[in-house]
């Protein structure tokens, strides 16, 4: 069914326990993503029938090279640092290896109790499987580092939050679970040995162009900032704000992971919030660079043993790394909105000509995805005030002035304004007909965000903002 190639199961019992998902009544696929499964994994999974692949994808039958594993992990949550969490309801069933090489995790989400659970149930309500497929399907076509939908399926149970609420698993497949919250737990309980073993692991893995490098350690933690650089301004270009920026839940990889208080703006604000439990704004749209770095900062703090023998020598070798790598977070976000402006190449009044446009649409209380797209194509359009004649006029010199020409620029607009993003409205109009046993909204947004820079006249009412009834202003996490 699937040959898995298991290596982290390989390291000691310290790193996970073993774990078993549990057993549910009535496994239904929901979805399977197909295309994904075969050109993408290579899996040969064609002639399985939808009552299997339920069975597969909610850890009912496990094929036999299956090592079925919760990974352990520690993690700063708003800035609070909780020495053990775990996979507390997740199980990494096993690796692949694709055609192309690459090595991947398969996880069952929402499968059940382990050990790191600490009283919850493990289990996982529709909704957030729903809005998780939805939006790092989107997250991957619209061009951001993530991890991916592979199936999602009901269980048949309830479970219980405010409400009982129809039980689901979710299948996510991820480069690798490595957290900076991974580090943290090694680090926590003072085992430089772990941390190490941790450090090699990872690079072999993700980073091996450098494990002949003479400072490993520094080298790896300048791969993750560089990473997490790149996916955070991808997240700002997009006006996604992921809600719950926990050390847990930055994966070492660069990869976009754990969807839970996740929303992308409509109504542009620098300090929007969505997760209903983040009160003071820490991951608000405007924090995410800074959080960011912090986080870096934590990871930096476990490597100390391993970048030199001499404590104060290697606190202030990864301070001066932090320290540099801080202005590569703000230059790739002007990277992604002068792109967004259609700049080509670089000009000392960029990041001004940036600032003056997201005041135009925090002034004016408007759509951040579809300003955008109207700028590109058709700028008269846009709600015209004095400080837009004046933006405008600007812009246009800056664009007049560059070796491409206006039609290229235009093109590059496009290629990086999306005409769709999953909105919170229909990511929850989703969920609700889905708990009606409606699959037609979820089907819809899976199909129509494979193509989230194209013009789609069949879906023309999902690219339109919420009315102001119709919008989310809180999103939660799924436990």
């Amino acid at each position: 069914m699937i040959d898995f190639d298991n290596t982290y199961s390989t390291l000691p019992e310290s790193f996970y326990v073993e774990a078993t998902p549990e057993s549910v009544s009535n496994p239904v696929l929901l979805d399977f993503n197909r295309e994904f499964a075969s050109e993408g994994l290579g899996l040969n999974l064609d002639t399985t029938s939808d009552a299997e692949l339920a069975a597969l994808f909610t850890g009912q039958i496990l094929p036999k090279s299956a090592s079925p594993i919760s990974l352990a992990y520690a993690g700063h949550q708003f800035g609070h640092f909780v020495p053990q969490l775990g996979d507390g309801r997740a199980h990494l069933i096993g690796e692949i290896v694709s055609p192309a090489g690459k090595r991947y995790d398969i996880q069952l989400k929402g499968s059940g109790q382990t050990p790191f659970s600490r009283r919850g149930d493990g289990k996982s309500a529709l909704g957030p499987v729903v809005r998780e497929y939805i939006v790092s399907e989107a997250m991957h076509f619209l061009g951001v580092p993530t991890t991916r939908a592979l199936a999602a399926a009901t269980t048949g149970d309830l479970v219980y939050r405010e409400e009982p609420l129809p039980g689901a698993i979710f299948t996510r497949v991820a480069s690798s679970h490595i957290r900076i919250g991974t580090f943290e737990y090694f680090a926590a309980r003072h085992d430089p040995v772990s941390l190490r073993l941790l450090l090699d692991y990872s690079i072999d893995r993700h980073y091996p162009e450098i494990k002949d490098e003479e400072n490993r350690s520094l080298c790896f933690l300048e791969r993750v900032a560089h990473g997490h650089a790149a996916m955070v301004a991808h997240w700002l270009s997009l006006g996604f704000i992921h809600g719950v920026m926990n050390t847990d839940n930055m994966s070492i990889s660069g990869e976009t992971i754990d969807y839970g208080p996740c929303a992308f703006i409509d109504n542009f604000a620098l300090d929007t919030v969505f997760s209903s439990i983040d009160r003071y704004g820490r991951y608000s749209y405007k924090n995410q660079i800074d959080i960011a770095i912090w986080n870096l900062s934590r990871l930096a703090s476990c490597l100390v043993p391993l970048v030199h023998d001499d404590q104060k020598t290697a606190v202030s070798m990864l301070e001066e790394a932090i320290n540099g790598y801080a202005h590569v977070y703000e230059e790739k976000r002007i990277e992604m909105m002068r792109r967004k402006l259609g700049l080509f190449g670089s000009h000392p009044e960029d990041e001004s000509l940036i600032r003056d446009w997201l005041h135009y649409l925090e002034d004016g209380d408007r759509d951040f995805t579809l300003s955008f797209r109207k700028l590109g194509e058709a700028p008269e359009e846009l709600v015209n005030n004095a400080f837009l004649t004046e933006f405008l006029l600007k812009w246009e010199k800056r664009r007049g002035n560059q070796a491409k020409d206006l039609q290229q620029s235009r093109d590059l607009m496009n290629s990086v304004n999306p005409v769709f993003i999953p909105r919170n409205h229909h990511v929850e109009r989703a969920i609700q007909a889905a708990m009606e046993g409606d699959l037609s909204i979820f089907q819809d947004m899976n199909h129509f965000l494979r193509k989230p820079y194209v013009e789609q006249s069949k879906f023309e009412s999902y690219k339109n903002p919420p009315k102001p009834h119709e919008r989310i202003q809180a999103t939660f996490c799924g436990t």
